[in-house]
């Protein structure tokens, strides 16, 4: 018996560590609720888009340009991009051009940016599971800017990743 929980034991925390990125971070499985998913579907049927993907794990993608090069963005990689993040509503949250380890992103963005090469181009339409959930994301005045539940829409250009 004692052989058999040690055996256990040691082959989850072997499948645990297998699972964790170097940095850190690691893959958190996260699928979007059925009512989520269909919310995004709706969208792009509401909004005439025909060529967006979906992802697995319920989120939606367009291809706009493969980009170059080989290997593609992982948990562990600096990504310098430029984007466009907006609600459903059509108000932009932020457009900046930025750096930082995919990892620490949201889900969406952590699990879409893989679809594309250096110098790619994308959108993301993201549901809220995948994204903040049920949280207010707030600017520094306090000033609510992505409400809780909230569809994201991003336009990514993946500049570099190193």
């Amino acid at each position: 018996m004692r052989n058999l929980v040690w055996g256990l034991l040691c082959f989850v925390l072997f499948y645990s560590c297998k699972k964790e990125s170097g940095c850190g971070y690691s893959d958190q499985n996260i699928v979007a609720p059925v009512n989520e998913q269909q919310a995004v579907k709706d969208y792009l049927t509401s909004n005439n888009i025909q060529t967006a993907l979906k992802d697995s794990s319920g989120f939606y993608y367009e291809i706009l340009k493969v980009g170059d090069g080989n290997g593609v963005a992982g948990l562990c990689t600096q990504v310098e991009l430029t984007y466009t993040g907006q609600l459903s509503n059509g108000n932009v949250f932020d457009q900046s051009t930025t750096a930082f380890t995919l990892g620490s992103s949201i889900e969406g963005m952590r699990k879409g940016l893989p679809y594309i090469k250096k110098g790619g181009h994308m959108k993301l339409y993201i549901p809220p599971t995948l994204a903040y959930g049920s949280n207010d994301i707030k600017d520094n005045s306090g000033k609510v800017i992505i409400p809780a539940n909230s569809i994201l829409i991003f336009d990514i250009t993946l500049n570099s990743f190193y």
